[in-house]
């Protein structure tokens, strides 16, 4: 037995245990290997309230003037905070939810907004996006907006008074243009975008409406 231990560690190389993978190999998931650089990763930026902080009047529908934040669109690295984004990006998608809600007793949350089909080449999304199908191709999808064949539409928060909702606007980064129209539903938005996401990012914000007196 001694002997086949000491055969055992001489065929281990100086510098590895056995129990370590080589570089390049193990780690962090999707972590790039020596030589190879590191895929740029997608955040996101907005000046009209800080992420995690109170949502403005400016940006809510109940009693505000319920107008889409602009948001900015950033690529990074771990050696860079501003990089070109992927050359095979073709479109951005967004979903603003209320995950404070539980829609008819399911997991399901209150979907406010999405839109989708956002060009590759924005670098962001302006104030006050208006509704329905928008000249540089974005399509206002399914949300509180969209009822009864009336186009889609940002729609803010519009919590009651009590403890705050939680306003998630979650952004994807897409390797395709979505073959849906405006009246696809969340989950055939969700089942289009499966497989194509090359970049993620979130930001949030908190809502409720000031308690009576």
């Amino acid at each position: 037995m001694r002997r086949l231990l000491i055969v055992a560690a001489l065929l281990i190389p100086v510098g590895m245990s056995a129990q370590n993978p080589p570089a390049g190999q193990g780690g962090q998931k999707g972590a790039a290997g020596a030589g190879q650089a590191a895929a740029p990763r997608l955040t996101v930026t907005t000046t009209a309230f800080p992420d995690g902080g109170e949502i403005p009047a400016r940006n809510i529908s109940r009693g505000g003037e319920n107008k889409s934040p602009a948001f900015e669109f950033k690529w990074y690295t771990a050696t860079s905070p501003s990089v070109p984004p992927p050359a095979e990006l073709k479109t951005y998608a967004v979903i603003f939810h209320d995950i404070e809600n539980s829609t008819m007793r399911t997991t399901a949350d209150t979907l406010h907004w999405t839109a989708f089909n956002i060009p590759g080449t924005a670098t962001g999304i302006a104030e006050g996006l208006g509704p329905g199908d928008l000249p540089d191709g974005t399509i206002n999808g399914p949300g509180i907006a969209r009822r009864g064949g009336s186009p889609g539409a940002y729609y803010g928060p519009g919590a009651g008074p009590g403890p705050f909702h939680h306003y998630v606007f979650e952004f994807y980064a897409l390797d395709t243009k979505l073959d849906l129209t405006g009246a696809a539903t969340r989950e055939e938005l969700l089942k289009a975008m499966d497989g194509h996401v090359i970049g993620k990012a979130a930001y949030f914000g908190r809502f409720r409406a000031p308690s009576l007196p």
